[in-house]
């Protein structure tokens, strides 16, 4: 190996982002530079170096007119990707970076492997004081990177070099005191056993609108599609929990309910193409090896219509993020989550030991309600159904977790597992739908090869649908087998564990959050094995406890007090979680929630899957 000087280069970067550091936030650096007699912007992946200091990251230039940033092409490789980003934001410059650079060529024979570069940097930010810094850079040509290993690191062991895990901009920022903001401070975020309901309910909707604020910025750039994804699974499990605890959640809640499921429908459609484009690869490898690569090959004009659509989907989405009507969204979550402020409702203080099993078997007999329709017509759209309810059950579920230990872990995989069967049954169904709308709706029509073999797929996929189909129908019988007994077993004993605290407790959580008199009494422990009763409230009768029931005693609580006047639905619920004399479970969603022809996203692995699959789902 040789090393050839280069001319030494004095470098002038600077480094600009929104106000709110959208582009760091995406996980991504926005650079410009004097390169010779040009000006040139450069977008930088942050992804972090490994151990050894070794950073793979993608980068894109384009020529920046003028030397500036507003020049920048709307249809470039960077300026689509930061206009996407900023939105509405304009750019300020957060860094000034200036390098005297002495660069050398690494040549193994006439062929130059990399440029190793030893520069002193001095980099200025705000009214702090400059950070210099001195290192030495290897830029190694991909191909090399394995075989110039060796000869890096007897470079960092004879000159005593430290490995640079922080990029320029990263010291810089450490250097000077800056940090990039995280999502926005909305509260406590921790669920306990010995939660209340309306602790446990803030504290499931922060954890998901921090989700929902920290995929914003991903999403916009469009080059990670889990960005997309986490942002879209945030709005639902916002939504899920809105509905969720509506009982002890400010009227308004519903409100933001309801424009999370216009969000939700926007996000949606981009992410519908993307897991199209990402089936068509399989799709592709399917076709050639059952008709032969000239087959495969005629599937090209339907992936780039695909892309055309995704294009023109991603606007949309863009436009909507840059609207008022998102900003009003956004502001209107994070004032409802930093309010913490439930309906003066007894519920509200109910421990969630209490009253998260009944909302879980609610929600069970909803799902085990929509398997006996699956099973009796054998419909796709029945489950189709089945599925959403399964999603509602599992959600619900997931929020109890931290409420029940964990002990719903088990139920919920198997949950998961039904789900993930469902989702592919959904995908297949709606595939063969849009297949048709697509080789018939076009204007210029597809090629008639490309439509002869998007038949040839639509016939696998009912194929594959119809073997879906009678999994599914094995797999349904869980939702009521041992594990959900197991489970009901847990949760009517963590019931009665925390109504016992609370009797003995007297006012822990029995106080009446308007102070005006007590909550209905909980029902007395029960004798292990002897079933318990409650008995509806009765209107003025006065709160009184049974004395404990023996073995072949039940146990009955009291009737309870009249709630305090109030127009809110979940009022009459007493303070130990009884059933609502005349309660129904969930209704049914309305037509609009359950499309019966609409290929939803599916991803194979079921940690990723999270029961997502359809669009505009409630």
């Amino acid at each position: 190996m040789t090393a050839l000087a280069k001319p030494s280069r004095r470098l002038v970067d600077r480094y600009l982002d929104t106000d709110d550091w959208r582009v760091a936030r995406a996980g991504y650096v926005l650079r410009t530079r004097r390169h010779g007699r040009h000006d040139e912007a450069t977008l930088k992946s942050l992804k972090p170096a490994s151990t050894a200091g070794l950073r793979k990251r993608q980068e894109l230039t384009e020529l920046l007119p003028g030397g500036d940033i507003e020049q920048l092409s709307s249809d470039g490789p960077v300026g689509a990707r930061v206009g996407a980003v900023a939105g509405k934001k304009s750019l300020r410059q957060v860094l000034e970076v200036r390098t005297r650079r002495r660069p050398f060529s690494l040549r193994i024979g006439t062929q130059e492997v990399a440029e190793l570069a030893l520069d002193d940097t001095t980099i200025v930010g705000g009214d702090e004081a400059p950070v210099r810094l001195r290192r030495v850079e290897v830029e190694v040509d991909p191909a090399w990177i394995t075989g110039l290993e060796p000869i890096v690191d007897d470079l960092v062991a004879a000159c005593g070099l430290r490995v640079a895990t922080l990029s320029k901009f990263e010291a810089g920022l450490l250097g000077l005191g800056l940090g990039l903001p995280g999502a926005p401070e909305l509260g406590p975020t921790t669920v306990t056993p010995s939660s209340t309901m309306a602790e446990a309910a803030f504290a499931v909707i922060r954890r998901h609108i921090r989700q929902l604020i920290l995929r914003e910025p991903g999403t916009r750039l469009g080059e990670d599609v889990e960005e997309l994804h986490d942002m879209r699974v945030a709005t639902r499990r916002i939504r899920a929990a809105l509905d969720l605890f509506r009982d002890v959640l400010p009227v308004r809640a519903q409100t933001s309910r309801q424009e999370l499921g216009w969000l939700g429908s926007v996000l949606g459609e981009v992410r519908d193409l993307d897991v199209q484009l990402e089936r068509h690869v399989t799709d592709r490898a399917q076709v050639a090896e059952l008709l032969g690569p000239v087959a495969a090959r005629e599937l090209e004009p339907l992936r780039e219509l695909l892309l055309a659509e995704r294009h023109e989907a991603r606007g949309r989405m863009l436009a909507a993020l840059d609207s008022e009507r998102y900003e009003q969204l956004v502001d209107g979550l994070e004032s409802l989550a930093r309010s913490g402020s439930a309906r003066r409702v007894p519920l509200s203080r109910t421990p969630a030991a209490v009253g998260m099993p009944e909302l879980v078997e609610q929600r069970h007999r909803a799902a085990t309600k929509a398997a006996r329709r699956a099973r009796r017509t054998g419909e796709a759209t029945d489950y189709h159904r089945l599925r959403i309810r399964c999603k509602r059950l599992r959600y619900c579920l997931e929020f109890a977790r931290d409420v029940m230990s964990g002990r719903t872990d088990r139920y919920v995989r198997h949950l998961t597992r039904l789900q993930d069967t469902l989702g592919r049954l959904q995908d297949d169904e709606t595939a063969v739908d849009q297949l048709h709308k697509l080789a018939i709706s076009r204007d210029p029509a597809l090629p008639p090869e490309t439509v002869y073999v998007m038949g040839a797929m639509a016939a696998h996929y009912r194929g594959d649908a119809s073997r879906l189909l009678k999994r599914a129908r094995k797999r349904v019988d869980f939702l009521k087998g041992e594990e959900w007994q197991e489970l009901t077993r847990y949760m009517e004993r963590r019931r009665h564990e925390a109504t016992a605290h609370g009797a003995a407790h007297g006012t822990a959580h029995g106080a009446d959050p308007e102070g005006t008199g007590p909550l209905a009494s909980a029902p007395t422990p029960v004798a292990p094995g002897a079933p318990a009763t409650l008995t509806p409230p009765q209107a003025g009768a006065p709160a009184t406890a049974d004395t404990p029931a023996t073995a072949d005693t039940p146990a009955t609580a009291a009737p309870a007090p009249s709630a305090p006047a109030t127009d809110d639905p979940g009022a009459g619920l007493v303070a130990a979680g009884a059933r609502v004399p005349g309660a129904q479970e969930a209704p049914d969603p309305a037509p609009d929630e359950v499309p019966s022809g609409e290929l939803g996203p599916y991803d194979p692995g079921s940690a990723r899957h999270d029961g997502s699959n359809g669009v505009g789902e409630a």
